[in-house]
C-alpha cells in the first residue's frame, strides 16, 4: 500500500503527529508497568519512556518522571557515540552516570528503530527504570557512599541484544551482581517488551503517513516547541536573578552544601549559571550535568505552560533556548569516581528550589513557594526463606503554596512524579507491617495561602533488615514567599523497645525485628502574608 502524498504541516496535522508520537511513548509505559516484576516499577511507576529521531534528537516523551526525561537524551547520545553503527534488533543498555546515566539504579535501554530495515535508523526508543537493587554496599543500591564503585554495578553503553540475539553472557553478569536477580531479570524483560511496542507503533505511523511526511512533521514539531518556549521566555522581564539555597549536609559531615544560580533572561533566551555552587562533596549528593539540565528544563517547562497556556510539546526544541553553565569540579559537575547516588534524587530537588527562587523575583505573581524539597528515599533489604529481598521507595510531602491557592498535601513534587506504594502491596511483598500512613497536620507553612502538609509513614519490620535513609530538609525548611512562612522540616525516628531515637537525614541502620521506623516528611512553604 502506497503512502498518501506528503502534506505541508498545518496546526491540525502538527497536533495529530504530536499526539501520535507521544502516544507511542505512553503505550511503552503502559506495557512496562504491566509486565514489570518489582513493586517499585509496577506500583510506584518509577520509570520513563521516550521517542527520539535517528540523529538522537528527542521527539516525544510520556508524562513520566521529570528527572529521567530531561536527562535521557544524554543516554541516547552516549549509545550512539559508543555503539554505532546499529542493526535491526539491537538494544543498548547503560547506567554509568559518567557515560549518559544519572545514578546506577536507573538502568536505561536504547533501541534503534529501522523502517524497512533501511540504514541508518529512523528513530530510537528509550526507557529508563529504577531497579530496586543493582548491587553495591547496601540493599537497594542507595548507600551512604563516598565513591561510585560502592553504589553498584556500573554498566557502560553495551549491546544487551545484538541483532535480535540476547547477549546471555552480559545478562548473566548483571544478574550475578545484584541481590534480587529474578526481579531484575523480569524488569529488564519488561523494558524490552516496552521497546517492542514503541518500535511497532512508530512503524505503523510511517506506514500510514509515509517516511517523508513523518520526518517533516517531526522536524516541524521540534521547531514549534522551540518557538513556544522562546515566546514564553520573552514574557519574563529581562535581567539577572540570583538565588541560593542549601542541602542540609552530604551524609559525611554536618556542613551545609550551597547551590546557587544566576538566571539571566535576555529576549527569548535563558541562561542558568551555577557559579557559586559548592565544590564536589565526599558524600553521594554530587549530580552529573544531565541532571542539572533536566531540573532547569523542568522549571522552564512549568513557567512556559503557565505563561502560554498552550499544550507545549516536550521535545528537543524545548531545550534550544536554554543554556546551562556549571563549574567543572563542582557539586553539579564532579570528576569520576565521585559518588552520585543521591544527586539524582535530592540535589535535583534543590536545583528546582533555587531556580524557582530566582524566577520568583522576575515573576512574583506566578512562582509558588518551595515544596518539600526532598524525595525522602527509603531502601531496605535482607534475607527471607524465599530468598533475598530489596526495596526502594520515595515518599511524598507538602507542595508549596502559590499565588492562587494552598499547596497540595501528601504528594510527590517536582522531579519525582511517582505514585506511593499501596500498603497492601508492601505488606504482601515484604516482611513488614505499616503502622501509620497519614498526613502530618500543620506542617505546611502559614500565609495568605498555606503550604501543603507532609506525611507520616511508619513501618514495623518483622525480621532484621538493613535500612538506608537518604533525605533532606531535616534542618533547613522549605522557604515561603512574599511573607509566607516556611514549611516544617522533616524528621526521621526509630522506636525500639519503647525508646524513641531521632535519626539523621542520611544514615544506614541495622534494624531488629519489632523496630518501628518513622519518616515525617516536610511541609510546603506558605505564600503571602
Amino acid at each position: 500500500m502506497h503512502a498518501p502524498p506528503m502534506k505541508t504541516p498545518t496546526p491540525a496535522t502538527l497536533s495529530i503527529f504530536h499526539h501520535l508520537f507521544a502516544s507511542a511513548a505512553e503505550e511503552m509505559g503502559v506495557a512496562l508497568e504491566r509486565a514489570a516484576y518489582s513493586p517499585n516499577i509496577k506500583e510506584r511507576l518509577d520509570f520513563s519512556c521516550a521517542v527520539f529521531l535517528g540523529d538522537g534528537r528527542m521527539l516525544a516523551q510520556a508524562a513520566h518522571i521529570p528527572v529521567h526525561l530531561g536527562a535521557m537524551p544524554a543516554s541516547v547520545h552516549a549509545a550512539i557515540a559508543h555503539c554505532a553503527p546499529f542493526q535491526p534488533g539491537d538494544v543498548i543498555i547503560l547506567n554509568d552516570p559518567y557515560l549518559g546515566g544519572n545514578h546506577l539504579p536507573d538502568i536505561t535501554l536504547v533501541s534503534p528503530v529501522f523502517i524497512d530495515n533501511a540504514a541508518p535508523p529512523d528513530f530510537f526508543v528509550a526507557s529508563r527504570a529504577h531497579h530496586a537493587d543493582v548491587g553495591g554496599m547496601s540493599p537497594g543500591s542507595m548507600p551512604q557512599s563516598t565513591e561510585l564503585y560502592q553504589e553498584g554495578l556500573i554498566i557502560p553503553p553495551l549491546r544487551l541484544v545484538d541483532a535480535g540475539s540476547r547477549n546471555h553472557a552480559l545478562w548473566q553478569l548483571i544478574l550475578r551482581n545484584v541481590r534480587t536477580p529474578t526481579e531484575r531479570s523480569g524488569d529488564l524483560a519488561a523494558q524490552l517488551a516496552a521497546h517492542a511496542i514503541g518500535a511497532r507503533r512508530l512503524a505503523e505511523i510511517v506506514q500510514r503517513y509515509g517516511r517523508a511526511e513523518t520526518h517533516t512533521h517531526a522536524a516541524a514539531l521540534i521547531a514549534y516547541a522551540e518557538k513556544l518556549t522562546r515566546a514564553a521566555i520573552a514574557q519574563i522581564p529581562d535581567g539577572r536573578y540570583t538565588f541560593c539555597d542549601y542541602l542540609d549536609d552530604d551524609g559525611q559531615s554536618d556542613d551545609p552544601v550551597p547551590i546557587q544560580v544566576c538566571i539571566h533572561v535576555e529576549g527569548s533566551a535563558l541562561t542558568a549559571d551555577f557559579a557559586g555552587t559548592a565544590a564536589a562533596v565526599p558524600g553521594n549528593l554530587n549530580a552529573v550535568p544531565a541532571i542539572v539540565t533536566s531540573a532547569v528544563a523542568y522549571c522552564l517547562r512549568c513557567v512556559a505552560l503557565a505563561l502560554t497556556q498552550t499544550d507545549l510539546p516536550m521535545n528537543e526544541g524545548a531545550f534550544a533556548p536554554l543554556h546551562v553553565r556549571v563549574p567543572p569540579g563542582s557539586l553539579l559537575d564532579p570528576e569520576p569516581p565521585h559518588a552520585v547516588a543521591a544527586g539524582n534524587v535530592e540535589t535535583s530537588q534543590r536545583i528546582v528550589d533555587v531556580v524557582f527562587g530566582a524566577l520568583a523575583q522576575a515573576l512574583p505573581h506566578l512562582i509558588p513557594a518551595a515544596s518539600q524539597g526532598t524525595m525522602n528515599n527509603l531502601t531496605f533489604g535482607g534475607s527471607a526463606p524465599a530468598g533475598p529481598f530489596a526495596y526502594y521507595e520515595t515518599i511524598g510531602g507538602g507542595a508549596g503554596a502559590g499565588p492562587q491557592a494552598n499547596g497540595a498535601s501528601g504528594i510527590h513534587v517536582h522531579m519525582s512524579n511517582t505514585l506511593n506504594t499501596p500498603i497492601e502491596a508492601l505488606e504482601y511483598a515484604f516482611p513488614l507491617r505499616m503502622i501509620t500512613y497519614e498526613l502530618r497536620p500543620h506542617s505546611g507553612g502559614s500565609g495568605k495561602h498555606r503550604g501543603g502538609d507532609g506525611l507520616v509513614r511508619s513501618l514495623q519490620f518483622l525480621q532484621p533488615v538493613t535500612v538506608t535513609l537518604t533525605s533532606d530538609r531535616r534542618s533547613r525548611p522549605p522557604y515561603g514567599l512574599h511573607g509566607g512562612q516556611p514549611g516544617q522540616p522533616g524528621q526521621n525516628s526509630l522506636l525500639r523497645q519503647g525508646v524513641v531515637r531521632i535519626l539523621p537525614g542520611k544514615a544506614t541502620l541495622q534494624l531488629q525485628a519489632g523496630d518501628i521506623l518513622s519518616l515525617e516528611t516536610p511541609g510546603g512553604g506558605g505564600w503571602g502574608e
